[in-house]
């Protein structure tokens, strides 16, 4: 097996160690409520959690969940509706599904259990405007920060103050009457805090109207006083305390690959796994670090995790987190060194693109055409001629991405 194999194994195997199958199971109750079970969820792995609840609930089920377009489950549960809408932008489809989960929610009964399931990309794909925002006026500002560069805190940050179902709301109104609740998420954030996966729908959150303004003022979006208003009322809610269960974190995905490397003989170091930041900086990083290794005997996997940010200075750019890292660890080698690379989004998407990530060998490396591509942002387009995409469709799992470098250093 080529280290490109291995690699690509070890990145599917962490996948999979994240998967609702394998996690959700354990912490779905055994014992039907007195009334129905009411599913609501939103995320990249929204439908996977939906079925994998459906075949495991008792007693009447029904709901909605929301999932990215193209991550829908080959063969839906037939009690749980599944709409898919757009991400990272929402679309009619979004607003579609903010209504329905908030009807579902308001129909919860003091008989009824409502289970939350939610994932990372839920941000967008649940979206219910705040009073005083046009739909078309939030496309427009999540579109705005995306292409800024914002970190995805700041992003969800401002998104739970223009929400009307973010930050608690939807729990609100699911628990108003008395019914039983229960969170499930999976992480996609860095320090897995339940309350900024995907702007917690269903976990209260802190109510700071003067960051999320001051976040959009960087951004540079013109904050009128209409919206500033807007969001100093959207005031959060009571939040009915329930049990919130993690299923899985980028951790766990990163301990999956390290358990498997160390059994096949590599020494694993980790780099951290909640790593933010300029993706391209943090890979020219990651390239001194590896080339410091190539002295030392012995097989080394260098491991790390987290949500990096793509710094957008082109419009048209074509290229995730994962790709600008390669171009980035790429441009600071030299062909002669020992050190393959593999990097990859777990939900199977590298930002808006067809591909999870990417895959470089040092010997392809050539410090002109990596700042070219970083410069016009234009990674994907360097790995397509170069023949290191790495495609392997929606994972229906997202705990963000796990990135892996290995130098073959002398041997002992």
């Amino acid at each position: 097996m080529s280290n490109r194999e291995q690699l690509t194994d070890y990145f599917l195997h962490g996948v999979a160690a994240s998967s609702p199958r394998l996690t959700m199971p354990a912490v779905l109750p055994t014992i039907a409520p007195p009334g129905r079970t009411i599913v609501l969820g939103c995320g990249k792995a929204a439908a996977e959690m939906a079925l994998v609840a459906s075949e495991h609930l008792a007693g009447p089920v029904t709901g909605c969940v929301v999932t990215r377009h193209g991550h829908n489950v080959p063969h839906p549960p037939a009690a749980i509706e599944i709409i898919e809408a757009r991400h990272p932008v929402p679309d009619g489809l979004s607003l579609e599904a903010g209504h329905r989960l908030l009807q579902l929610a308001a129909e919860a009964g003091p008989d009824d259990r409502v289970i939350f399931l939610i994932s990372g990309g839920g941000s967008s794909l649940l979206c219910a405007p705040v009073d005083g925002l046009a739909f078309e006026g939030k496309q427009e500002i999540t579109d705005w920060l995306v292409r800024s560069g914002a970190g995805i805190e700041d992003i969800n940050l401002v998104r739970r103050h223009l929400s009307r179902i973010k930050g608690g709301r939807l729990a609100a109104v699911a628990g108003a009457r008395g019914a039983d609740l229960l969170t499930c998420v999976i992480s996609d954030v860095a320090g897995d805090d339940p309350a900024l996966i995907a702007s917690g729908p269903s976990i209260g959150a802190s109510f700071d109207p003067d960051a999320a303004i001051a976040i959009l003022s960087r951004a540079g979006w013109d904050v009128t006083a209409d919206l500033a208003a807007a969001i100093h009322e959207n005031r959060p809610p009571q939040v009915p305390e329930h049990p919130v269960r993690v299923l899985a974190t980028n951790a766990d995905a990163l301990q999956a690959v390290s358990d498997r490397a160390r059994q096949e003989g590599w020494n694993v170091v980790n780099l951290g796994g909640d790593l933010t930041g300029h993706a391209a900086d943090t890979g020219q990083a990651h390239a001194a670090i590896a080339r410091a290794y190539c002295a030392k005997p012995g097989r080394h996997l260098l491991l790390s995790g987290g949500e990096l940010t793509v710094l957008r200075a082109s419009a048209n750019g074509r290229g995730g987190p994962n790709l600008e890292y390669l171009t980035g660890l790429l441009g600071a080698l030299l062909p002669s060194d020992p050190i393959e690379a593999l990097a990859g989004d777990s939900d199977g998407i590298d930002g808006t693109e067809d591909n999870a990530g990417g895959y470089i060998s040092a010997s392809w490396a050539d410090p002109q055409a990596a700042a070219q591509a970083l410069a016009a942002n234009r990674s994907y387009d360097l790995f397509e001629r170069l023949g290191g995409l790495i495609k392997t469709g929606p994972t229906r799992t997202n705990v963000n991405d796990i990135r892996m470098i290995a130098v073959e250093g002398p041997t002992p």
